[in-house]
């Protein structure tokens, strides 16, 4: 469905470091994975990640937030965007032929009704792909090993993590939304979650840029983006390891 893109670099260019290399390992997955149209992309941002991934627009976007769907407009992913909540959608049932909703429900707090909206809205056997923290997104903190629970929170707090939860978990409520659980695997290493959790800290001149600029990275060059993106490559591997702190689910809506 997609060209063998640089993804590291293309997701450097436009987002400080600790949210790029994360979201690199993110795009080439989907580029294996397939996506009938019409495809529905629950929580969709921006769009920038949609547009660096793919190749065509994608028929629908669909995200509660104001701000951030009319900023979708400009990079010209979508076919149709949607300001809705994502429990309550205006599309008719079995319509989407596929969906996917990358790095988004962990921070919705009503899960479950988004789950059974979203099954409601896809065809019968119609693939949804979602990615999500797990435990050890919290549990592998190093600033926790000395400050304890009280940072977790806070840290759990500041990234808006409402579910940070392992495959069975998930899998019920899959289950109860009218999906099936195909296949999961585990990625982002420990030493990676390090480097994002430190990033938060370091990457405070991009949120400057960002408010004086409208951009996370003033020069998107290659030569000045070389130095960063030797540095995290090393852990942007896109290969499933056990002890993960982030996890890819494929999942079915039942016939």
């Amino acid at each position: 469905m997609g060209s063998q893109k640089d993804f590291l670099y293309l997701q450097l260019r436009d987002l400080p470091y600790f949210r790029a290399f994360l979201r690199a390992i993110e795009s080439g997955y989907y580029q294996d994975l397939p996506l009938p149209a019409p495809i529905y992309d629950v929580g969709c941002g921006d769009g920038h990640f949609a547009s660096l991934t793919f190749d065509q627009k994608l028929d629908v976007g669909l995200d509660p937030w104001h701000g951030p769907i009319h900023e979708a407009k400009k990079f010209g992913a979508y076919k149709s965007l949607v300001e809705a909540d994502g429990a309550q959608t205006p599309f008719p049932s079995n319509y989407f032929s596929s969906g996917f909703s990358n790095s988004v429900l962990e921070h919705i707090p009503h899960i479950d009704d988004v789950l059974k909206e979203t099954a409601r809205v896809l065809k019968p056997n119609a693939p949804f792909y979602f990615c999500v923290p797990n435990t050890r997104y919290l549990s592998e903190l190093s600033i926790s090993k000395v400050l304890g629970k009280g940072y977790t929170e806070w840290f759990r707090k500041i990234s808006r993590v409402s579910h940070a939860d392992e495959p069975d978990i998930w899998e019920q409520r899959l289950e109860r939304a009218g999906f099936k659980l195909e296949r999961w695997w585990h990625y982002f290493s420990p030493s990676a979650m390090r480097v994002l959790e430190w990033g938060h800290y370091f990457g405070v001149p991009s949120v400057v840029a960002r408010v004086l600029t409208g951009k996370w990275i003033i020069s998107r060059t290659e030569w000045n983006l070389a130095l960063t993106k030797n540095f995290v490559k090393k852990y942007a591997s896109p290969d499933p390891i056990a002890n993960g702190t982030f996890t890819f689910y494929i999942a079915k809506k039942r016939p």
